[in-house]
């Protein structure tokens, strides 16, 4: 009776055993004006996932299984589906979202649950800084990180400033990051203009940066940060903004976006990734596989999803499993792994990843329709004091 009783025992762990899951769910803009960002990011992790578990999908015997929800670019929409997933799914952890806005609306639902939510690719410093809690980790870049690497390579002395920005939180957090960081330049911010999500004539905002530049001396830019459709630079450029000494200059942006970017060759910034800029193992697997499997590069938000699903592997395996939230959080502060982009590292008061970034210069070349952004140099993590705001 007694070995009929642990035969009965041991065949009910080996099934536990064989049916044990990872759930993480992969919460994001399916649908909306951000889906090209949606569908590059969610590629990106598949992939990081298939890499780091050298093409099994299973970590420590375990099946990852994933969970798709849309957030539909709707905050409230984002946070029941948040919800549902760690509720109703059981997710061990959840991945995303695209918007900044809609990221903002779920951090608080990481922290009810008890539960790590990764935030790829959202950029508001704030998601790291006020909003945040110990359950939010970011493996995207944040707003400060654009805005201190394109301070580095626009800034200086007698770089006079105007800004073009979306109105939400994107585009606010992002310009106030971008004059804190050009003030360690020298170089002054003299207008911001900002517009609604929306908008296809910048003709008004336009002028009204015109006028307020005219007069001014120095060497002038129009520093523009926008996401999704609608991008303004070539219908401002088609103003002639060089009318009034003014250079239009901006970070880097998704290959479809950087169409515009031919039309101002020589143009400098800062580029979160271009598939052809690093140089190392992960990148060259990414860029050889997506190539294979999707006919073209892999591209912004690719690698930022990438770097997400091997954070994730890295950390299960550093936990010993993906069922003790506080052993994840123990693992994944101060935590390192390699990306695309090489190595990032979660910082630990805040777990933001440090992340290198490129300051590059755009380029006209024979069978590419884009602008491409050539590296000038690597900008390293140890260069850029990003502030810690979440105290």
């Amino acid at each position: 009776m007694l070995r009929l009783l642990s035969l009965t025992v041991t065949a009910a762990l080996m099934s536990s055993a064989a049916t044990a899951e990872i759930r993480i769910a992969h919460v994001y803009g399916k649908t909306g004006a951000l889906e090209a960002y949606a569908a590059q990011s969610h590629n990106g992790l598949m992939l990081g996932l298939e890499y780091a578990t050298d093409g099994t999908m299973e970590i420590n015997g375990e099946k990852i299984v994933l969970i798709e929800k849309d957030t539909q670019l709707k905050p409230d929409i984002g946070r029941v589906q948040l919800e549902e997933a760690f509720g109703d799914d059981d997710a061990h952890i959840a991945v995303g979202p695209v918007s900044s806005g809609v990221a903002l609306a779920m951090l608080p639902v990481a922290e009810e649950y008890e539960r790590i939510l990764i935030v790829e690719p959202a950029v508001a410093d704030s998601i790291t800084g006020e909003n945040w809690n110990p359950y939010i980790f970011r493996t995207g870049r944040n707003s400060s990180q654009d805005a201190i690497s394109n301070a580095v390579a626009l800034g200086g002395e007698d770089v006079v400033v105007a800004t073009l920005a979306q109105d939400y939180a994107f585009g606010r957090d992002g310009v106030a990051a971008f004059k804190e960081a050009l003030e360690a330049t020298g170089a002054i911010v003299a207008h911001e203009e900002y517009v609604p999500t929306d908008t296809t004539d910048f003709t008004a905002a336009a002028e009204r940066i015109f006028n307020s530049m005219a007069d001014l001396e120095g060497e002038k830019k129009l520093f523009i940060i926008w996401a999704g459709g609608g991008n303004p630079m070539s219908k401002i450029n088609a103003m002639e903004p060089d009318r009034f000494g003014v250079e239009i200059a901006t970070g880097g942006n998704i290959l479809a976006a950087l169409t515009a970017h031919k039309e101002i060759p020589g143009m400098e910034g800062a580029t979160y990734y271009y598939y052809e800029i690093p140089q190392n193992p992960i990148n060259e697997w990414l860029v050889e596989t997506h190539f294979e499997r999707f006919d073209s590069p892999p591209d912004f938000f690719t690698a930022g999803g990438m770097a997400a699903g091997l954070a994730i592997v890295e950390a299960i395996k550093k936990a010993g499993g993906a069922d003790d939230t506080e052993a994840l959080i123990e693992a994944m502060e101060g935590m390192t792994w390699e990306t695309p982009k090489g190595t990032m590292k979660f910082r630990e008061e805040d777990h933001q990843a440090l992340q290198s970034m490129y300051h590059f210069r755009t380029e006209i070349q024979d069978g590419k329709d884009y602008g491409v952004p050539v590296l000038v140099r690597e900008i390293g993590m140890d260069e850029m004091n990003i502030p810690i705001r979440n105290k």
